[in-house]
């Protein structure tokens, strides 16, 4: 499709944030539901949390294969391929199995840093059936830019997202 371009939409303030999230995984299932493919599915979501969530600098996936996160299909900067299970943010989220919220990377013992201009993330880990299967993984340039209120409009987007992929075939 060539380089990204600007619909012309504008993202909705925050102000709202169930209201937001609600709508976002009316969006997201409603782009997934038919569809098989794991891949085709994971860059459609990323590319709507990247559209839809204001204040983002990186959206996507890691996927789990073995002990290790690989990058999965997402939108922003280039990004690390490979994270050790309990390494930085997303390896934390994959380890206690639940999500992490950092409101100042820089704070974080560990964080990888893939792209110098985040200072916040968000991770929540992708559970199938009671087992980690990814993470999603959510970048910010502004400090403190994920709440309560993110964590569980993501959770419920990861539960949607999973839902699907719980249907497709593994890649």
């Amino acid at each position: 499709m060539g380089p990204m371009h600007d619909t012309g939409v504008a993202k909705r303030p925050t102000a709202n944030k169930p209201e937001l999230y609600g709508e976002v995984a009316a969006e997201i299932d409603s782009l997934l539901s038919g569809e098989t493919d794991r891949v085709a599915n994971l860059a459609n979501a990323a590319a709507v949390l990247f559209d839809r969530l204001p204040d983002l600098n990186w959206a996507g996936f890691y996927l789990l294969q073995g002990s290790t996160l690989v990058l999965g299909p997402f939108q922003g900067k280039p990004a690390c391929v490979r994270i050790p299970v309990g390494q930085g943010v997303c390896g934390a989220a994959a380890v206690r199995r639940v999500s992490v919220c950092v409101p100042d990377v820089h704070a974080f013992p560990g964080h990888i840093a893939c792209d110098s201009a985040s200072e916040s993330e968000l991770v929540v880990p992708l559970m199938q059936d009671g087992v980690v299967i990814g993470v999603l993984d959510l970048d910010s340039p502004q400090r403190a830019r994920f709440d309560v209120d993110d964590q569980a409009g993501c959770e419920a987007l990861a539960a949607v997202i999973v839902r699907h992929l719980a249907s497709a075939p593994s890649a």
